[in-house]
């Protein structure tokens, strides 16, 4: 699988399987959100795991893309290489990234909080060829052996030179571009040392029309391990540096009903291949965060730069005991910058409603700048404008320090054995951010050379700068000039039994929470200054022009946030093993999920103190049930799942600008299974799924409907044949319809999405392979802003990427 063209495939083997066939449950080991490493058929969990050789036949172009084979989870990975949001079993997505459920890197998570506004966990990753397994658990222990992810952790455990050996893969797009080198190598030395090394490069413009390179960067990772006869001790480094385009949603026709509509592009932009950005809108003025003029590249995209060191150990020093230690340090920082159109219309309507009767239109950039649109309702072919707001977001400093200590004791008791464990993780999470938003106007053109329009009244008079409408975000009511510099503390301790006899294991744990957050936030929505909107004359000409007398500048004045909270999560559980191939279990869980910066800027915070007007908003929880079968031969495995979750949540979400105070509940039922005969195997994955709002105190007119973007039905199917010389495969994922707001008006439709994966192997060390993403183009919708059509047929939405292939070839030595 290539990872040029594609940022996963890289990871895997490139064509005939290498990792041994046939494995028992007994041999796949789950690290993940346990007090210890147990097998499978053992543990009252619902655990899945993604081994390279399953990734390479997924053809994923992003981590967001990997996740959707998980059962039970949800990712929209329609966002680019970062920015999926990504849900399970029935959680909401009231807002973006991933709320309820943890992504983690060797048993760590990689922000405290999955959906920091315009910092979404997944932009902070990249799977490469470090990767040695994915694991996932839902529900259950999620709860008490992890802060903040009641739903679920997705953990990627980075392999560690076990096996000696290297790789080096070059790759790239056939039809479109991108180039990338991918290598790794691991292995021993002498008889107590293991050291590991890996990562990548890339350059290009991606899977969607950018007109630029919108992918440049790379990651680099590192560890070297001392093993001893009884435990070890490991350290390990990472360096991410990588700028990737934000796809937000573009304008798509959409015609018949709401319950039954039908989705096109408009002309001359494709709903999968084209997107707001563009060569000639590149260079942003804007106010900076102590209201300096600054200039900013929207080629800058979400850019992620990461600098981390970490400490593993585990030492047994007899007589049953067993220390885990993990430690991590991470600098983060990085940017979001990326336009999204707050609304999209007929040419010359936008030309009155910014500049009035009689106003006249013209290109502010690109080849034709200063040249006159005489006939605005033929522009592009589909005679429409956007009036869009760049998100400009500077993620000054998102560093995280996390220490998870847990001591565990066996103790043989009667027939059985007992495991105690009790452990304390501590964490401190930074979240520095300047939000410098600003208001363009552009046409609709998805070949990456859509110009900014300057509109001039009926007088002659420009109402923008270079397309530059207000140096704020004027289409959003003027909002979001914000600052805010907060950390967050935790301190949980935590401790768990199980008992094991006679096929029976008896399981619990608990969990308790304190945190302190502590900083100060400043904007307008919090009105401790006048009017939002002043005259800045932002560009020194010493001219004020109609567009700064629309600038939104950051207020001088700050409010405290201070406050505190504290949270009781337990699990409980009994798996029985009837034979060696069968086990079925039952769970109940309630975990807790503290909210970060969503509420800053909300109702719930008290600005005269920095305290919490409502304690509730601090804290939303989650209860679980579940109960399940697990089945496993030499070819055949079966795990089916049932489960109940209630979960209540207050959120915001930026681009509408809404706050939320809701309950949900979510039932359904999880399939997982594979069978194999001779070179032909089938694996599969499918989430039944019925979730409801069931209290909705802002909007009660929601209560009873399905939440916004949950599908009855999520499915992933990968059949593969694999030969001596070559391996084929294909990875069908599919989605039931939804609904695109909580209303239950507009629906996006299902869809089924087709990745395919061909790979010789000509010589003993050379993989050649060929990956198809999306191979027969179909468009995906995953979210819409409108809950109805409206009046001009034009939704925002956002599809997954069109076709994408590559090539890879592949050196193992």
């Amino acid at each position: 699988m290539s990872t040029a063209a594609a940022p996963l495939s890289a990871q895997t083997p490139g064509a005939p399987q290498t990792e041994p066939r046939q494995i028992t449950d007994d041999q796949v080991i789950i690290v993940t959100a346990v007090p210890r490493s147990q097998n499978r058929l053992d543990s009252s969990l619902s655990v899945s795991t993604l081994s390279p050789g399953q990734i390479q036949i997924a053809s994923p172009r992003s981590a967001g893309e990997i996740f959707r084979n998980i059962p039970g989870i949800r990712a929209e990975s329609s966002g680019g290489e970062g920015n999926a949001n990504i849900s399970v079993r029935g959680l909401p997505l009231a807002s973006g990234g991933s709320k309820y459920l943890q992504l983690q890197e060797d048993g760590l998570p990689i922000l405290q909080f999955g959906d920091i506004t315009f910092a979404n966990a997944d932009i902070f990753l990249r799977a490469d060829l470090n990767v040695q397994r994915i694991e996932a658990v839902r529900g259950g222990t999620t709860s008490s052996f992890a802060s903040n992810s009641p739903g679920g952790v997705i953990n990627l455990i980075s392999k560690t030179g076990d096996r000696t050996g290297g790789v080096v893969q070059v790759s790239g797009g056939l039809d479109y571009e991108e180039y990338r080198v991918d290598a790794d190598y691991g292995g021993r030395i002498g008889e107590d040392w293991t050291w590991h090394a890996g990562g990548f490069y890339r350059r290009g413009e991606g899977p969607r029309k950018t007109g630029y390179d919108a992918n440049r960067g790379g990651q680099i990772k590192a560890n070297l391990t001392r093993k001893f006869s009884s435990g070890f001790v490991r350290i390990y480094v990472k360096y991410l540096n990588d700028k990737t385009p934000s796809y937000l949603p573009t304008p798509v026709r959409v015609t018949g009903s709401n319950g039954d509509p039908t989705y096109r592009s408009i002309p001359n932009f494709s709903a999968n291949d084209a997107t707001l950005n563009s060569r000639y809108l590149r260079n942003h003025l804007t106010p900076g965060p102590r209201n300096q003029p600054e200039t900013n590249d929207l080629a800058t995209g979400m850019h992620p730069v990461v600098k981390q060191i970490g400490l593993e150990a585990r030492i047994e020093p007899g007589d049953g005991w067993t220390i885990n230690e993990r430690f991590r340090y991470a600098d983060i920082s990085g940017r979001f910058i990326a336009p999204f159109p707050a609304v999209v219309g007929d040419a010359a309507t936008i030309a009155a409603a910014l500049g009035g009767p009689g106003a006249t239109l013209s290109y502010a950039t690109g080849p034709d700048a200063g040249g006159m649109i005489a006939t605005p309702g033929t522009l592009n072919g589909n005679g429409l404008l956007a009036e869009a707001v760049i998100f400009d977001t500077k993620l000054n400093k998102l560093d995280n320090i996390t220490n998870d200590l847990r001591a565990i004791r066996d103790i043989q008791l009667g027939d059985g054995k007992l495991s105690l464990t009790a452990g304390l993780f501590l964490t401190r999470q930074s979240i520095d951010t300047d939000w410098l938003w600003t208001s363009v106007v552009s046409e609709i053109r998805g070949d990456g050379r859509a110009a900014l329009i300057d509109i001039r009244d009926a007088a002659g008079v420009l109402q923008t700068d270079q397309g530059v409408y207000g140096y704020g975000a004027s289409f959003f009511g003027n909002c979001c000039r914000r600052h805010y510099d907060v950390t967050y503390s935790i301190a949980a301790p935590f401790g768990a039994l199980s008992y094991a006899v006679d096929g029976w294991t008896f399981a619990g744990s608990v969990r308790w929470d304190k945190g302190r957050v502590r900083g100060h936030v400043a904007g307008s929505e919090l009105g401790l200054t006048g009017s939002a909107i002043s005259s800045v004359d932002v560009d020194g000409d010493g001219v004020i022009s109609a567009p700064e007398t629309r600038t939104t500048a950051t207020p001088a004045i700050s409010a405290p946030v201070r406050y505190g909270y504290d949270y009781l999560s337990y699990s409980a559980g009994v798996n029985y093993r009837f034979a060696p191939p069968v086990s079925a279990f039952v769970r109940y869980s309630r975990g807790g999920r503290a909210n970060a910066d969503r509420i800053l800027f909300g109702p719930a915070l008290r600005t005269s103190d920095g305290g919490l007007s409502d304690r509730s908003a601090a804290v939303d929880f989650v209860r679980q049930a579940e109960a399940g079968l697990k089945y496993r031969e030499r070819y055949v495995t079966l795990f089916v799942t049932l489960f109940h979750a209630l979960a209540s949540e207050q959120n915001f979400e930026a681009t509408s600008q809404r706050f939320l105070d809701r309950r949900y509940r979510a039932y359904g039922l999880e399939l997982e299974g594979s069978y194999q005969i001779g070179g032909f195997s089938i694996t599969g994955a499918g989430t039944w799924t019925r979730a409801k709002i069931t209290k909705d105190r802002i909007t009660p007119a929601n209560e009873g409907n399905r939440p916004r973007r949950q599908a009855k039905l999520v499915y992933a199917v990968t059949p593969q044949y694999q030969h001596a010389f070559f391996t084929i495969g294909a990875n069908l994922i599919g989605t039931g319809s939804s609904y695109a707001q909580d209303n239950g008006g507009l629906k996006l439709p299902g869809y089924t999405q087709v990745n395919a994966f061909v790979a010789v192997q000509p010589i003993a060390d050379l993989i050649l392979s060929i990956s198809a993403n999306n191979l027969f183009d179909v468009k995906g919708f995953t979210e819409a802003e409108e809950g109805t059509i409206p009046a001009n047929g034009i939704v925002r939405a956002r599809s997954i990427n069109g076709r994408t292939l590559s090539a890879s070839a592949r050196l193992s030595f």
